[in-house]
């Protein structure tokens, strides 16, 4: 819908992030050399050093359009400027292994800090500014989507109050064809049958198809005239509450699929972009954490007699069992199933305190390491759960799509422990569904920031 009123700014956006990439790099070398050093220590300005920064302007490009950020203006600014933050973090952190392992250049550590910053910087506020133009261009009435509703069901009054809750996509919805008129859609331009006449006479670029079952009999003659008249087409499906956000449609001659539990980690660019990240971020956290952690097992050691680590089935991606790592926390003497609760006997005075503050589960980091987690997405669940609540809560192994994680969007939106299963569910399929880097990225942020403690009370 928008991609065809898509401004010049729009098209020049993936060269001027190039551009502002390249340029954070040489501006990254001034700072960090002439002015804190004085003088160019090394030749981070030679053409070898420049070719190396054109090559990763043009990856770090690459990844921001296969993250969808050129695709349309439908993403909210926020959301695009987490993914920048982290593509650009995940990138100088493979960057910065690939060189200092293979040893390829000598590379100031201090440099590419700063050319993150400066860079990260740079592209957010080109997002700025295009959101910028886009509203004064609208308000201008410039660049709009004129639309015909074609329907007057459930779909069709979902699809005005969408678009009535985004104005910065600049459609308008100029009224709406259907069979008899229905208070609450704008316009009534007309019937099914005067939809030929209708856009001979006006000017539009789309109509949004969203008949109803019992009305698709006047399907083909509206995708006919819509064809003769040169005018696109999108529609809503009638099962539109049970389509995904990202479908595949695959063809077995002309019979079409659509694999209604489509993810975007499907695609194998995206699961590989996400596991690498999740790779470099627990092997650096491991490294920078684990004078903490060493703290963490040696008072576990002293609290009470018993392993350091808790270990427990749980159950992963694609339902396959792997061992979960925690700080133990509780006695060895008492049965441990069962979630946890305020003031519970079993915790020790120590496993108390980790588990207030989630440090009793900084050892899953070697799961994300090893590959059976990720450091976000649903909590794994221990196998009886599983077979319970797969027969209890609809869509429950949804969330065995994906890797299981170490935070998730249930677990920042305040559902944890003993909480709403559905609930649960809710949040972890709503990830699954709409999962993007920017999510990842202000999942984790949420976890800093407030996430990691939990509302269980200090106490054995």
């Amino acid at each position: 819908m928008i991609q065809k009123n898509r401004t010049i700014m729009d098209i020049l956006s993936p060269i001027l992030d190039g551009l502002l990439t390249f340029l954070s790099y040489l501006l990254a070398i001034s700072i960090r050399f002439d002015i804190m050093d004085g003088f160019v220590s090394i030749p981070m300005n030679s053409l070898r050093f420049q070719a190396v920064a054109v090559l990763y302007s043009v990856l770090v490009v690459l990844l921001y359009a296969a993250c969808h950020l050129y695709q349309t203006n439908r993403q909210k600014v926020g959301r695009k400027w987490g993914l920048v933050c982290l593509v650009n973090i995940l990138c100088v952190l493979a960057m910065m292994s690939l060189l200092f392992t293979l040893k390829l250049m000598d590379v100031s550590r201090i440099t590419l800090l700063i050319f993150l910053g400066i860079s990260t910087l740079a592209v957010c506020l080109r997002i700025l500014l295009t959101e910028h133009v886009h509203r004064m261009d609208r308000a201008k009435g410039k660049h709009l989507c004129h639309v015909i509703l074609v329907g007057n069901g459930p779909n069709a009054s979902l699809f005005m109050q969408d678009v009535a809750a985004r104005p910065e996509l600049g459609v308008v919805v100029e009224g709406y064809v259907s069979a008899v008129p229905k208070e609450g859609l704008g316009k009534n331009l007309g019937s099914y049958e005067e939809l030929d006449s209708i856009l001979e006479k006006g000017d539009y670029d789309e109509i949004v198809v969203a008949l109803e079952p019992h009305e698709v009999r006047f399907m083909r003659d509206v995708l006919s005239v819509a064809e003769k008249e040169g005018v696109r087409v999108e529609m809503i499906p009638f099962f539109n509450e049970y389509y995904p956000t990202h479908p595949t449609i695959e063809s077995i001659g002309n019979t079409r699929l659509v694999d209604l539990r489509a993810t975007p980690l499907d695609s194998v660019g995206l699961a590989a972009l996400k596991r690498i990240g999740d790779f470099l971020i627990s092997l650096i956290l491991l490294i920078v954490l684990s004078p903490l952690m060493l703290a963490i097992a040696l008072g576990v050691k002293l609290s009470s007699p018993g392993p350091v680590l808790f270990k427990q089935e749980r159950i992963g991606k694609n339902k396959k069992p792997f061992v979960m790592l925690k700080f133990r926390s509780m006695r060895t003497d008492i049965n441990h199933e069962g979630w946890s609760t305020d003031r519970d006997p079993r915790k020790t005075k120590f496993g108390s305190l980790i588990r207030k503050y989630s440090l009793d589960e900084l050892p899953q980091l070697w799961n994300v390491l090893m590959g059976s987690m990720s450091l976000v997405g649903p909590r794994p669940e221990i196998p009886v759960y599983v077979r319970r609540f797969k027969e209890e809560v609809p869509l429950y192994l949804v969330r065995q799509q994906v890797r299981p994680g170490m935070t998730g969007w249930a677990q920042v939106n305040g559902l944890r422990g003993d909480t709403s299963i559905e609930d649960r569910v809710i949040y972890d399929i709503w990830y699954i569904q709409n999962w993007s880097l920017g999510l990842d990225l202000k999942i984790l942020l949420m976890t800093l920031f407030g996430g990691m403690k939990n509302t269980e009370k200090l106490g054995s």
